[in-house]
């Protein structure tokens, strides 16, 4: 566990990013920024994968859909989808990632639009976005939220109609909903930043490299730092941080499985896969799987609490029978 110092110097740096972050409002700020973080490169793997692999291109994303459990695997170069057991389908414009839709759909961001895609039948509707989109979640109203490449955030109707536009962050790489509450990673700038009405809110520093995010019931805002090595847990509405531990082997892909209350993040420097159980206010290991080599992404059927793997070098697809039953 953490010394409450570094705890203390970690909001500190919280402090002072929002002081940086939040100057310029153009649409262009001069703030500094890194690169955005990405999965730590895979040595070859030395112990057999658990569960079942399968054949699958080398895959960047993966998404589980909630309610008819299809799942959804996007190739590295974002131009095919796979729908497993179904059909494979070739994108209009390449993908930038996936996320869960409206019940029955999966939500594919790309330039100038969000691409939605039933997860039964394989059909496609296109909304238009102003902007390269990286990033997409949708509200229960039927609104969807996107995070375009340069950092705009924008929410439309579900007519069509643009509501609003927020401008200030480098990039918005990541949607995450709370109840009413917005939040976007921005990994250039390695934050957590709040949405408030037609501005930016609050923002806090998120390790030294964020990389990917993921919500779950409980209004938790759970993020993954390969290169400081931690998961960072945070709540909205304001943002607070409220967990910070380390992992070791670069943590990077996000899951989360509703039925267990697990958390499950693949450490790409090992081949592994890895559960924890936050409930007590701290990161505690419960599972740990090795992988297909490079998994980079990974997702849960909330179904059943079977975890897919897919190697971003083409070592396939993985399924994983956790063991991990309703808590």
């Amino acid at each position: 566990m953490r010394s409450r110092g570094l705890v203390v110097g970690a909001l500190l740096s919280s402090v002072a990013l929002l002081i940086v972050g939040c100057g310029d409002r153009d649409g262009s700020p001069d703030v500094p920024t890194r690169p955005a973080a990405t999965a730590a490169v895979s040595p070859p793997t030395t112990t057999a994968p658990a569960g079942q692999v399968t054949p699958i291109s080398a895959s960047k994303a993966v998404l589980a859909e909630a309610a008819t459990g299809t799942v959804a695997v996007l190739d590295t170069v974002g131009t095919t989808l796979t729908l497993l057991g179904k059909k494979e389908l070739k994108l209009p414009s390449p993908g930038a990632s996936l996320a869960q839709g409206a019940p029955g759909t999966i939500l594919v961001p790309a330039p100038g639009k969000v691409i939605t895609v039933d997860a039964t039948t394989g059909s496609t509707k296109e909304t238009p976005i102003d902007g390269d989109a990286r990033s997409a979640a949708i509200r229960p109203d039927g609104s969807l939220i996107v995070g375009t490449a340069v950092g705009k955030v924008i929410e439309v109707n579900p007519d069509g109609t643009v509501a609003r536009t927020v401008s200030g962050l480098v990039s918005a790489d990541v949607i995450a909903l709370t109840g009413t509450n917005i939040s976007v990673l921005d990994r250039r700038q390695t934050a957590i930043v709040a949405i408030s009405d037609d501005h930016l809110g609050l923002m806090l520093r998120a390790g030294d490299g964020a990389a990917n995010a993921i919500t779950d019931p409980f209004g938790r805002i759970i993020v993954s730092d390969p290169v400081g090595g931690e998961l960072l847990v945070y709540t909205a509405g304001p943002l607070v941080l409220r967990q910070r531990f380390p992992v070791a082997s670069s943590p990077y892909g996000l899951a989360y499985d509703p039925r267990s209350d697990t958390v499950w993040v693949s450490a790409t420097e090992s081949n592994e896969v890895v559960g924890f159980d936050l409930s007590t206010g701290i990161g505690v290991e419960v599972a740990r799987f090795p992988t297909v080599r490079q998994p980079d992404a990974i997702t849960v059927d909330s179904r059943t609490g079977e975890l897919v793997v897919v190697s971003a070098v083409g070592d396939g697809v993985q399924r994983i029978s956790t063991g991990r039953g309703p808590r």
